[in-house]
Formats: C-alpha cells, sequence, structure tokens
C-alpha cells in the first residue's frame, strides 16, 4: 500500500482520536456539601447516570465549618455549586451577594416553604434534617435513668454530665437546636427564657462536639446515655442494631433544610444549571427521601421505621432569613457562655 492511499486512513485515525479526547475531557464541578459521607456517593451516581460529561469534586465538612469556609473565600471563589447546606446557611450567602438565583426546571414541584421566596430563587430545599435525642436503653438501665420527653427533662440533675450534642458554630444540627431554643422561650439579646433554658442544659452537657452526628454515635457506643443529634444519623444506628431509642422531644422540633444553591464565583455555570436540574428532579427527591421522612418535594418521602408518622407537624416554625440575621450574634453569645465544654478542634 503506498503513502497517498493512507492518508485517508491516518485522517480518520486523527479525526477518530480527536473526536474521543474532546469526549474523554469532562467538566468538573466542584461543590462544597455538609452532606452525610454516606450520602454523596449515591447521590453522585444518581447525577452521573443523566450527565456523564459531568463529574463532581467533593468539598465536604459539617455545615459551620463549610460555611465559614465560603464565606472566607468571598474575595477568591473555590465553589461551584453549595449542595446539601442548611438553608440558613444559604441565606446568609445570599445577604453576601454570593449566589446566583436560578429556577430549575422542578421548582413548581417543590413546596413553597422549602424555598428562597425570591423568584428566581437563589437556593432551594432538598429536604428537612431535624432534632431527634438518641438515648441509650442499655446504659440508662444501668444507671437507672429515666428517658426523657422533653427538652426540660434534660435539664434534669439525675442526666448531669449524661448527655453530648453538637457545637452549634460548627454543626448545623447545633445550630437549628439552638434557634429552635430561642424561638421556642424567647432569645431577648442573650436575656430570654432560651438562654436560660440552655444555662441549664450546659450543667448536664459532657462535651459539645464539632459534628451532629457524633452524639447519636456516641450514645450509640455506649459513651454517654444521650445524644442530641438529627433523625437520619438516629434511624440509621437503630437500624444497624444500636440500642437506642429515639426522642423527638414534646416542645417541638429545630430543623433546617439541606439546600442546593448555585454559587456567584462559579465559571462552570451550563453544568452548574444541570446539577440543579438534578438535585431538583423527582428521582433526587426519591433518593433524599431514602434517608430523610421529609422531602421538598412532597409525597416522594417512604416512613421512616423510627421516625413518626406527625414529624413534620412537630417542627418548629422557623424564619431562614431571620436566623440568618441572627446568627453571628447568637454563636457569639453561645461560645462566651458555654465554649468551654467543646471537644478540642483537630
Amino acid at each position: 500500500m503506498n503513502l497517498g492511499s493512507l492518508k485517508p486512513v491516518l485522517a480518520a485515525l486523527a479525526l477518530l482520536a480527536a473526536t474521543g479526547a474532546a469526549f474523554a475531557q469532562k467538566t468538573q464541578l466542584t461543590v462544597y456539601t455538609a452532606l452525610e459521607t454516606d450520602q454523596l456517593k449515591a447521590y453522585e451516581a444518581g447525577f452521573v447516570k443523566t450527565n456523564p460529561d459531568i463529574e463532581i469534586k467533593w468539598v465536604r465538612d459539617s455545615t459551620g465549618v463549610i460555611t465559614a469556609k465560603l464565606l472566607a473565600e468571598k474575595a477568591n471563589p473555590q465553589a461551584d455549586v453549595v449542595m446539601g447546606v442548611a438553608a440558613s446557611s444559604l441565606a446568609l450567602l445570599d445577604k453576601q451577594g454570593m449566589l446566583i438565583p436560578y429556577a430549575p426546571l422542578n421548582l413548581d414541584a417543590i413546596m413553597s416553604q422549602y424555598r428562597d421566596k425570591k423568584n428566581p430563587p437563589a437556593w432551594f430545599g432538598m429536604d428537612v434534617w431535624g432534632a431527634t435525642v438518641c438515648f441509650n436503653t442499655v446504659e440508662a438501665q444501668k444507671k437507672n435513668l429515666p428517658k426523657p420527653e422533653t427538652w426540660k427533662d434534660l435539664t434534669k440533675p439525675i442526666y448531669k454530665g449524661q448527655i453530648v450534642m453538637p457545637n452549634p458554630a460548627s454543626s448545623g444540627t447545633g445550630f437549628f437546636d439552638v434557634s429552635a431554643w430561642l424561638t421556642l422561650w424567647g432569645d431577648d439579646n442573650g436575656k430570654g427564657g432560651g438562654w436560660k433554658y440552655m444555662d441549664a442544659l450546659h450543667e448536664n452537657i459532657a462535651q459539645y462536639t464539632h459534628s451532629g452526628s457524633k452524639p447519636c454515635n456516641m450514645a450509640a457506643t455506649g459513651e454517654y446515655v444521650m445524644g442530641i443529634s438529627f433523625e437520619y444519623r438516629g434511624n440509621t444506628n437503630k437500624a444497624k442494631g444500636a440500642p437506642i431509642d429515639l426522642v423527638f422531644p414534646k416542645e417541638g422540633l429545630g430543623w433546617d433544610l439541606e439546600a442546593f444553591a448555585i454559587h456567584a464565583g462559579t465559571k462552570k455555570l451550563d453544568a452548574a444549571k444541570k446539577l440543579a436540574d438534578w438535585a431538583s428532579s423527582k428521582d433526587a427527591m426519591k433518593l433524599y427521601g431514602k434517608n430523610f421522612a421529609i422531602t421538598a418535594t412532597p409525597g416522594v418521602a417512604e416512613p421512616l421505621k423510627n421516625v413518626p408518622a406527625d414529624y413534620e407537624a412537630r417542627l418548629v416554625k422557623m424564619d431562614f432569613s431571620v436566623t440568618a440575621a441572627n446568627r453571628e450574634r447568637v454563636l457569639a453569645e453561645w461560645n462566651k457562655r458555654y465554649d468551654a465544654k467543646s471537644e478540642p478542634k483537630k
């Protein structure tokens, strides 16, 4: 075969190689998240299945740490998307002009109370995560401690040193607990009934952790009798056989939304919008519903075995814009009063 006859073949091979290289180049989205590590794989697989040309680079930490990181990077943003971070944090980022409003394809299916009120919204909810107390029945029996029914019960002297809870500065779970108590019993700039409640609770706290899951994990292993945590971790630990009961205090439950937003610093807006469209879809909501009792789109989540059927009705009324506006002041007051019992930071 002479060289001239090879030319069309070589040209075709070159074209195929170029086409293959083009397809091989994926868009990488940097996604800041506070989602639990054991949830990330399923969500990523669900998205990549319909968007194989986009890959996700997760940057994960607890809610408070991720929020602080995003605020610190405001002048030099690194994130394309914020996914599975508390709506109260996203409301704060929105006030700082750090989000790109976007109406995803499935926005109309999301309940109005679970998304930003603006049109288009700066953020939208994925699912609700809310308070529970993980109570170790074996350790409680050894120590002859009764199971509490209310938040106020946790201040009884018999529980001294037996309770762990998340630090609200680093944990979204801890922050929604504090916000709920201030909503229930009053803030009044550090003088209200919510602070008096936390003063009494503090007497019984052994440690404030930097993770919302850790208190339930510590209760599950019997390190402490009680861990103030959230229903996903409690339900998961109990399903695995941990000797815990889940207590849903009668006064009302703190909660927040795992929510989604596009970061204003992104240079990959088209890919970020595709992730937003997927994150608001029914397929995505079904995945969230495997972990949480309430999804932002109604009628999707299946009942969770260890979570009460009227869970949504027990949630304290929360205003995320007010919570965001008060965040800095509330955390400063909390740190001043209680931070001495926080676990050391890594």
